[in-house]
């Protein structure tokens, strides 16, 4: 077995069955498991403003394909999620890789509205959904102990902010100097290296020991994937979390899919767009961390509530700032620190209440209402740009919903979820 590097927030236990790796890379390939995936999604806006000159489109038709891929990649994820809890990541994660790669070959030959649909949108987003970083995110919690664990899920969430880093200026690249079908072509591609990076994550049912007494946390363990999925449907502090991250999905889908146009809208050159992405993927590693770190020793609750309502004051002083070049990369530096943010204190809140066993399920339950907010950000986006010339209403949507997210936070009760009375055989 190889031993954990030092320095490294792990367990400190043996490889886990079904991998010959220890702790230390399962974590290395989660990441990159993460940076990839996430990398070549965060560019489709970039493709934004080609596509549909190039196909005759209204913006609203591209941001409808997006928006049913994020709407797909978050009903499909929960199935995702049940059957690497149940078969282990590596063939839900290698068999979603190969979905991905075909729905994005397919939308580079789409030659109508209802094609880019089913490619784009279906195909492409069930594999995401099927190689998703949150599948990635539970093998981390796996491996990685309760007192360290909200670190290991920053540095995760991490890995997916440095391929939006990556794979924003690489994919205007690309487009630059080959065209977009090209480019998606190559991007198509770059997805399938996630299949061998999957064979090295744990099978299910391995989990890091708990530190002992005095820990944060000690969540019930034993609870079969039915009992889990119940208690999480009846738990307040868990309903408010999944309505809260309705909103991160508003933001974070809107902005990614339609700032590129938008700064194209107001004359700006190309390249702010894209560099504006990259920034967001550059400073939410940044923020990211910092939320992990910071989730380790303090309310996670406040941390989000925090956030969000940052989001809202992020946007208002968009809003009210001359647009220039150097307002607009000020924006994404700060809604970058925002980003994904959210992504590890809101994972450890999940497995706070209810464990780690089934945590691929029970993220894809939270997971589902946002991207049922990321499918409203992108469609409504196009939608009201069509109608009104504008993205005005999205902005001031973006500042109502970040505040309204920051008051749902407040109530949650952090603590574990109680455990059942009687608890049934794990397995479900």
């Amino acid at each position: 077995m190889r031993a954990a590097k030092p320095g490294i927030p792990l367990s400190g236990g043996p490889a886990p069955a079904g991998s010959g790796f220890s702790p230390f890379w399962i974590i290395i390939a989660a990441c990159l498991i993460s940076l990839l995936g996430f990398g070549v999604r965060s560019g489709f806006g970039l493709f934004l403003e080609p596509m549909t000159a190039s196909r005759g489109w209204d913006r609203e038709i591209f941001a409808l394909a997006l928006a049913v891929q994020n709407l797909v990649w978050g009903l499909a994820l929960l199935p995702a999620g049940v059957l690497a809890d149940r078969y282990g990541p590596a063939p839900v994660l290698a068999a979603g890789a190969v979905l991905y790669a075909l729905g994005v070959w397919g939308m580079m030959l789409s030659g109508s509205g209802l094609a880019l649909y089913l490619t784009g949108g279906l195909l492409t987003g069930a594999g995401i959904a099927f190689s998703s970083f949150s599948i990635a995110l539970a093998a981390i919690a796996r491996v990685t102990s309760p007192r360290r664990r909200s670190l290991a899920l920053g540095l995760g969430t991490a890995a997916g902010s440095l391929g939006q880093v990556v794979f924003a200026p690489l994919g205007q690249g690309l487009i630059a100097a080959l065209g977009w079908q090209a480019a998606l072509l190559a991007l198509a591609l770059t997805v399938l290296a996630i299949i061998p990076l999957a064979f090295m994550l744990p099978a299910p049912g391995n989990m890091a020991a708990e530190d002992g007494p005095g820990t944060r946390e000690t969540p019930p363990e034993t609870l079969s994937l039915l009992q889990a999925v119940a208690a999480a449907s009846r738990h307040r502090g868990f309903v408010l979390l999944a309505a809260g991250f309705f909103v991160c999905g508003f933001h974070v889908a809107f902005i990614a899919v339609h700032l590129p146009a938008y700064v194209s809208d107001l004359g700006l050159p190309d390249g702010v767009g894209s560099w504006a992405l990259a920034l967001i993927g550059l400073m939410n590693i940044a923020g990211s961390l910092l939320a992990g770190a910071y989730g380790q020793r303090r309310s996670r609750k406040y941390g989000l509530a925090a956030i969000y309502f940052a989001r809202a004051l992020a946007i208002a002083a968009l809003l009210m700032a001359p647009k220039t070049g150097v307002v607009i990369l000020l924006f994404a530096a700060a809604m970058g620190l925002l980003w994904l943010s959210t992504v590890p204190l809101t994972s450890g809140m999940v497995a706070g209440f209810f464990g780690t066993r089934y945590m691929a399920t029970l993220f894809g339950m939270v997971f589902l209402s946002h991207q049922l907010g990321s499918f409203t950000g992108v469609w409504l986006g196009g939608r009201l740009y069509d109608l009104y010339g504008s993205y005005d209403a999205m902005w001031w949507a973006g500042i109502l919903l970040g505040v309204l997210a920051a008051l749902l936070h407040l109530p949650i009760d952090e603590r574990p979820a109680a455990r059942p009375a009687a608890a049934v055989p794990a397995g479900g």
